[in-house]
C-alpha cells in the first residue's frame, strides 16, 4: 500500500478555549450588518486572523463593501475604499513624495493603502501596472516609494472586489496577483428571510452606523499572533500539501496550487482552529478551508473552464487524499 493511501494516526492534547474572544465578538457584530451570511462572515475573518487577503467575487449589491466596513468598525482599525477605475495610477493607492514648502524637503505623503483594511472595489478596471502597486503591499506588508521602506498598519487586510457579469472595459487579474489573495469568495443572495430583515432593519436606520469596537487593535494583534501559534502536526501539514500536489496532478489542470496556496491554506487552517477554540491543528479544519483557498490558485487547460471547474478539481482531490486521524 502506497504511503499517501495509508490511514495515519496521530495523538494531539487538546485544550479548552475561553467562551468569549474578540474573534467570536467581531462575527457577532458583523452579523448585526449582514444578514444570513455567517459562513461567508467566519471565512473573512479567518482570512484576517491569518494575515491574508480576501477577493469577492459576485454581482452588484450583495453587500460586498458593507461586509468589509463592519469588519473595520467592529475590530476599531481603519478603513479606507479605493474605486478602481482605468485611468488611477500606482500612486494612488501607495502615495508619493511632494515638496514640503515650508522646509523644501521631499515627505511622503501616504496613500490609501496605509490602513488596516483596504477595499479595491472593482480591482479588475484598473490596468495591469497600477493592480501590481497591490503586489509589494499584500505580499511584503510595506510600500516602497523613491527608495524609501514604508511599513504597513497591522492588521491588514485588502478586501479586492469584481464582478463577473460586466467584463467590458476590464483587465482580468493575472495568475502572480491571484496567488496573493487567501480566499475568493462569493457573498451570494440573502435568503428571503434574511432579505426581509434587511429591508426591515434599514427602513429607517443603517445598521453599519451602530456597530461599535468590541475589540482593540492591541487585542486583536494578540488574537492573530495565537491564530499563527497554533500547533500542527506534521501529519495534518503533509495532508495539506498532498492536497496541493493532487492539484497539480490533475489531467484538467496547467498550473496546479503554488507552494504559497500550501502555506496560505496551512496558515487559514490555523485560524480557523483558534476560533474554534483549540490550540492544535486538525485535517478537518483544512478540509473545510480547502475549498476557499485552493481553486482560484488553479490554472485549466480549458481557457474557457469557470471557478466552479476548479472547485469541482479541489473536491476530487479532497476526494483522492486521505486524511490522518488525530486521536
Amino acid at each position: 500500500m502506497q504511503a499517501d493511501e495509508q490511514v495515519e494516526e496521530a495523538v494531539v492534547e487538546s485544550a479548552p478555549g475561553p467562551t468569549s474572544t474578540p474573534g467570536s465578538r467581531i462575527e457577532d457584530a458583523v452579523a448585526s450588518v449582514i444578514s444570513g451570511k455567517a459562513e461567508e462572515i467566519r471565512t473573512v475573518l479567518t482570512v484576517l486572523l491569518a494575515e491574508g487577503h480576501v477577493l469577492l467575487e459576485d454581482v452588484p449589491g450583495v453587500g460586498k463593501t458593507q461586509l468589509a466596513r463592519a469588519f473595520a468598525a467592529a475590530v476599531g482599525g481603519t478603513v479606507r475604499r479605493i474605486q478602481c477605475t482605468p485611468d488611477l495610477l500606482p500612486s494612488d493607492i501607495t502615495g508619493m513624495s511632494v515638496l514640503d514648502q515650508g522646509t523644501g524637503e521631499l515627505r511622503f505623503q501616504p496613500g490609501p493603502v496605509f490602513a488596516n483594511i483596504v477595499i479595491a472595489d472593482e480591482i479588475n478596471r484598473a490596468s495591469p501596472k497600477t493592480q501590481a502597486a497591490l503586489l509589494e503591499c499584500m505580499a511584503e506588508g510595506q510600500v516602497t516609494v523613491d527608495g524609501v521602506t514604508h511599513r504597513l498598519p497591522t492588521p491588514f487586510l485588502v478586501v479586492a472586489t469584481q464582478n463577473p457579469i460586466d467584463m467590458e472595459g476590464t483587465y482580468a487579474l493575472p495568475e502572480a496577483q491571484r496567488d496573493r489573495f487567501m480566499v475568493r469568495l462569493e457573498v451570494g443572495y440573502p435568503d428571503e428571510a434574511a432579505e426581509l430583515a434587511m429591508v426591515q432593519a434599514r427602513e429607517t436606520a443603517q445598521p453599519l452606523d451602530a456597530v461599535r469596537p468590541v475589540t482593540t487593535l492591541d487585542e486583536f494583534r494578540a488574537d492573530i499572533a495565537a491564530a499563527h501559534a497554533v500547533r500542527a502536526h506534521e501529519l495534518v501539514e503533509r495532508y495539506a500539501v498532498r492536497l496541493a500536489r493532487a492539484t497539480r496532478e490533475h489531467a484538467d489542470v496547467r498550473l496546479g496550487a503554488s507552494p504559497r496556496a500550501t502555506l496560505q491554506l496551512v496558515r487559514a487552517a490555523k485560524a480557523r482552529a483558534h476560533l474554534l477554540g483549540r490550540d492544535w491543528l486538525s485535517p478537518d479544519d483544512v478540509k473545510a478551508l480547502a475549498a476557499h483557498v485552493l481553486p482560484h490558485h488553479l490554472v485549466l487547460h480549458d481557457p474557457h473552464a469557470r471557478h466552479e471547474d476548479a472547485r469541482a478539481v479541489v473536491a476530487q482531490a479532497l476526494a483522492g487524499t486521505v486524511a490522518p486521524v488525530m486521536r
